[in-house]
């Protein structure tokens, strides 16, 4: 006699001791992501900015640390990073399909930041402003096809992360609205090339709040994200 194995919420199969639904823990392990990703992110850039010869937080973007030697930390920094994201968007659309909430499809805008990540990290950003040492002191003489491909990826990445700070449904709103409007501001403040401290140190705290954004989203579909079945 055959009989039909148990299945969680979700409807897929139980696993482990048979009150744990698969689909809703690899779910919760991929949101995981989204609570790491920002704080890599940010402390692998400060530590390089601290240590790296010429860099000055106060006039120099994050972006120009994948240039001269040492560059392929930002590099990793930026890919490592992304996929992380990639990883939280998807469970940010999983656990909203779960939830049966709205907008489901936003978290794959999660999903495009991170994608922009990867991207910029592939495609290296034209050394300017003096930095690395040498490099001409102003915008970049000339745009390569990896500095093009840097300000392609990241400005869709960045894109992608400021509607989903509007479109992905989370406990607090209020924060996502407020993160993508400064957001907005701050990096339409370093594509125009200025390297004027208010811009660029505008830049790195609307960085901070995003990441902050991620980890606060990821961390609340978490917690809402059943795991366990109900006995009987």
């Amino acid at each position: 006699m055959t009989t039909s194995r148990p299945t969680g919420p979700s409807g897929s199969p139980l696993v482990g001791r048979g009150d744990a639904d698969r689909y809703a823990a690899v779910t919760r392990s991929l949101l995981g992501y989204g609570l790491i990703a920002g704080p890599l992110y940010v402390v692998s850039a400060l530590v390089q900015g601290l240590v790296r010869d010429g860099f000055d937080l106060a006039r120099h973007d994050v972006s120009l640390l994948a240039n001269g030697p040492g560059g392929w930390v930002q590099i990793t920094t930026f890919v490592v990073c992304g996929l992380m994201t990639v990883a939280a968007g998807v469970g940010v659309v999983r656990s909203l399909r779960t939830l049966r909430t709205r907008r489901p499809w936003s978290g794959w805008l999660v999903v495009g930041y991170g994608v922009g990540l990867v991207g910029a990290g592939v495609f290296v950003a034209d050394p300017m402003n003096g930095f690395p040492p040498g490099a001409p002191t102003g915008t970049a003489t000339a745009i390569t096809v990896g500095g093009l491909g840097h300000l392609v990826s990241a400005g869709l990445g960045f894109l992608c992360l400021i509607v989903a700070c509007f479109a992905v449904p989370a406990a607090r709103p209020w924060f996502g609205r407020v993160v993508g409007v400064v957001f907005l501001v701050a990096f339409a403040g370093v594509a125009s090339g200025s390297a004027a401290p208010v811009v660029v140190i505008g830049f790195w705290v609307a960085v901070v709040l995003a990441w902050a954004w991620l980890a606060v989203t990821c961390l609340d579909l978490y917690r809402r994200t059943p795991l366990l079945t109900p006995a009987g």
